[in-house]
């Protein structure tokens, strides 16, 4: 049974290989055409910054996120855009639902809820909080954007589609076993029965800084087992690369754990209520 589930898993995984590599090229293509563009809109959009973050970061970039972590840090940008940046981010939401042929009315539907939560928090988050009013620290402003495109689109594209291969592959040999091992109607019955304890753990998974977070998340509501509020959830708090950047290159360790209890707490807020309203994608 468990060479029949790891093979499944396999063939899975490979069909998804042309439409990911496809979904990564375009992505290369519009970051080499409008990065630096659209972190100079970020620099320079002062109040408006979590309108501009939020709308900026439903763009599936490399690295995005990971460039509004080095703004934050040299107080380019206010807390509020920098929040609105990471809750709008998808990390590798986008790639997996096109590879899986979800359809663009669910996409555009969980970017749009994305974005309104994002934006709206970023200018709460302004108003509570203010614009730090500390020098900029351009010393901080480093090139860790994490995303290998110096080596090109092509490269760069086949790097992402091989990189999130494995993680796909990994994670669906792991819960095809964990389901098989618990059962569809137990496991259902943890999480799905119980849609605020699944919307929480979701917003925990969301926060790990990885690309598995967002693919595990994406992937868990796709098979069926988490709700939408759960998804939601988790792909609100999750910030990619973002958050890892954000530990090293802010050296203020209270705000960055503000920044991950912003991210959870509206990330599981807005699942719960997304649960409560039975809201679907």
């Amino acid at each position: 049974m468990i060479i029949d589930i790891i093979l499944d898993s396999f063939i899975d995984s490979v069909r998804l290989l042309p439409f990911l590599f496809v979904t990564y090229l375009v992505m290369e293509y519009l970051e080499h055409k409008t990065g630096d563009k659209m972190q100079q809109a970020i620099r320079s959009a002062g109040k408006g910054g979590p309108m501009i973050g939020g709308i900026l970061g439903i763009f599936p970039q490399c690295g995005f996120s990971a460039a509004a972590s080095n703004l934050y840090a040299g107080r380019i940008i206010t807390l509020g855009t920098l929040v609105a940046v990471f809750l709008s981010t998808s990390d590798e939401m986008l790639p997996i639902m096109i590879s899986r042929n979800t359809g663009a009315a669910m996409i555009i539907k969980v970017l749009a809820v994305k974005l309104a939560v994002a934006v709206a928090a970023g200018f709460v988050i302004d108003l509570i909080f203010r614009a730090n009013k500390k020098d900029m620290q351009i010393e901080h402003l480093c090139e860790q954007h994490h995303c290998h495109c110096e080596n090109g689109i092509w490269k760069s594209a086949l790097h992402h589609t091989v990189e999130i291969f494995v993680y796909i592959l990994l994670i669906s040999v792991v819960l095809n076993l964990l389901i098989a091992w618990i059962g569809e109607e137990t496991l259902g019955g943890i999480i799905l029965d119980r849609p605020i304890v699944g919307t929480l753990l979701a917003g925990l998974v969301g926060l790990i800084p990885n690309c598995a977070a967002s693919v595990v998340v994406t992937q868990l509501y796709l098979d069926g087992v988490l709700g939408a509020g759960g998804m939601l959830a988790g792909l609100l708090s999750g910030s990619g690369v973002g958050l890892l950047v954000l530990l090293k290159v802010n050296d203020d360790w209270k705000e960055n754990m503000r920044v991950v209890g912003l991210l959870y707490v509206i990330g599981v807020a807005a699942g719960i209520v997304i649960e409560l309203l039975g809201i679907t994608f």
